[in-house]
C-alpha cells in the first residue's frame, strides 16, 4: 500500500516533463510527421525509437541542472559562461520561437476555417485572447493542470492510427530494423523528424518549470520519471501520427505541406472520423505549444535581464515578462498577416533550432558533469552517452543542411 501511495504521489507531481513532451508535438511537428508518413510510409518509424533516448537524456540533464543549481537554462548560460553568449543564444531562440508560434497559430486557425467556413485570419485574435486570458487571469496551478489535460487529448492520434488497422508484423519490422534509403527526399525527411523531435525551446521551458516548482535534490528521481514519461509519450504520439499518415496518404500520391492540405486530404481518403480526430489533435496541440513557446521566450529574456517573471506573478509586478509573452503572440499574428509564408518561416526556424542544438547540448553536458556545480548529482552514464550521440548527430545535421543550401 505504501508503494502504491508513493507511485500515486509521484504521478501527482508530474508536470514539466509531461507538458514539455506534449508541446513537442505542436502543429508544426504534426505536419512534419504527417509529411514523413505521406512521403516515406513506415520506413522512418525506427527513427522515433532511436530518438527517444536522446530526448530523455537531454531533457533529464536539463532538469537535473535546474533542480541542483536552482537556475534556469538562461541563468546557467549567463552564470557559467558569459552574458554575451547567453544573449546570442536567447536571441536565436526568440527568432526561432516566433516563427514556430506563427506556424502553429496558422495551423489552428486553418482547422477552425475548415470546420466553420470562416477565414483563418479571423481566428488569430480569438486564439490569442483565449491563451492570454488563461495565462494572465488564472493561477499557475490552473495553467499547469490545463496544459497537462490537453496533452491527454493528443492520444486521439493513437486511436486514428489504430482505426487504419495497420499490419502488426510490418510495424515491428519497420520499428526495429533501420531502413535507410540514400535519396535526398528520404534524408531530408529524417533531418526534419530529428529536428522537430529535439527542440531547444523544450530545454529552456523544462529547466524553468523545474526551477519554479522548487524541487530539491531529493526529488531528482521524480523529475526523471516525469521526463521519461513525457518524452516517451511524445514520441509514441508522433509514432502513431506517422502510421496514420502512411496508411491514409502514402501511395495516394498526395503531397501536403500545410495543416490545411493534410486535413483536406485525409477527409476523403480516411473518412470524417479520422478528419475529426486529426482536427481535435491539432487544436489541442496548438493550445499546448503556443503558450509554451511564448513562455520559454518570456522566461529566457526575463532571466537574462533579471526581471521578475512567472505565470504565478501579477502583470503589474512582472510587466517585462508579460510584454514578451503577449508580444510573442502578437508578432506571430503579424507574421501570419505578412507576405511571409508560414511554411518557409517554419523551415528557417528549424534551421536556427538545428544550429542551436549541438551548442546547447554541449553546454548542458559540461555543466551537468561539473562536480563543483552539481556535487554528488552529476549526470548519469545514460544521459552522457545519449547527449554525446545527440551532439554528434545534430552537428552532422547542420553540415548536411548547409551543404544542401550551398549545392
Amino acid at each position: 500500500m505504501k508503494n502504491y501511495d508513493k507511485v500515486k504521489e509521484r504521478i501527482k507531481n508530474f508536470g514539466p516533463g509531461i507538458i514539455t513532451g506534449g508541446a513537442d508535438n505542436d502543429p508544426a511537428g504534426i505536419i512534419t510527421y504527417t509529411m514523413i508518413g505521406a512521403t516515406t510510409g513506415l520506413k522512418q518509424l525506427w527513427l522515433m525509437v532511436f530518438s527517444t533516448p536522446m530526448m530523455i537524456a537531454v531533457q533529464d540533464s536539463v532538469a537535473r541542472i535546474a533542480i541542483v543549481t536552482g537556475k534556469s537554462l538562461s541563468e546557467v548560460l549567463k552564470t557559467f559562461y558569459t552574458k554575451k553568449t547567453a544573449t546570442i543564444v536567447i536571441s536565436l531562440l526568440l527568432i526561432a520561437n516566433l516563427f514556430t508560434i506563427a506556424a502553429d497559430m496558422e495551423a489552428v486557425a486553418q482547422i477552425f476555417e475548415i470546420v466553420t467556413g470562416i477565414h483563418a485570419i479571423y481566428w488569430l485574435i480569438p486564439i490569442n485572447i483565449l491563451i492570454g486570458y488563461l495565462v494572465i487571469f488564472k493561477t499557475y496551478r490552473t495553467v499547469k493542470k490545463t496544459l497537462v489535460s490537453l496533452t491527454a487529448i493528443l492520444a486521439v492520434y493513437i486511436f486514428s492510427a489504430i482505426k487504419c488497422k495497420p499490419d502488426i508484423s510490418t510495424l515491428i519490422t519497420n520499428t526495429l530494423i533501420p531502413h535507410i534509403k540514400f535519396s535526398g527526399a528520404f534524408f531530408m525527411a529524417a533531418l526534419g523528424l530529428l529536428g522537430t523531435t529535439i527542440s531547444p525551446y523544450m530545454m529552456f521551458w523544462q529547466a524553468t518549470e523545474e526551477k519554479i516548482e522548487h524541487k530539491t535534490v531529493v526529488q531528482i528521481e521524480d523529475a526523471t520519471l516525469d521526463t521519461v514519461a513525457g518524452m516517451i509519450y511524445s514520441n509514441v504520439v508522433a509514432y502513431f501520427i506517422i502510421i496514420a499518415a502512411a496508411y491514409t496518404l502514402f501511395g495516394h500520391h498526395i503531397f501536403v505541406s500545410t495543416i490545411k492540405e493534410a486535413a483536406i486530404a485525409i477527409k476523403p481518403v480516411a473518412g470524417s472520423f479520422s478528419f475529426t480526430l486529426f482536427s481535435i489533435g491539432i487544436i489541442a496541440a496548438g493550445f499546448i505549444a503556443i503558450p509554451v513557446l511564448a513562455g520559454s521566450s518570456a522566461y529566457a529574456i526575463a532571466d537574462l535581464f533579471g526581471w521578475r517573471k512567472g505565470f504565478e506573478e501579477k502583470v503589474s509586478s512582472a510587466k517585462g515578462f508579460y510584454i514578451v509573452f503577449l508580444g510573442s503572440l502578437l508578432i506571430g499574428d503579424i507574421i501570419n498577416l505578412s507576405p511571409i509564408s508560414a511554411v518557409n518561416a517554419l523551415y528557417y526556424s528549424q534551421i536556427l533550432d538545428g544550429m542551436l542544438l549541438p551548442f546547447l547540448v554541449a553546454v548542458i553536458a559540461i555543466v551537468a558533469n561539473n562536480k563543483k556545480i552539481m556535487g554528488d548529482f552529476t549526470n548519469t552514464a545514460f544521459n552522457n552517452i545519449f547527449c554525446f550521440v545527440t551532439f554528434i548527430i545534430s552537428l552532422a545535421c547542420i553540415v548536411i543542411m548547409l551543404w544542401q543550401m550551398i549545392v
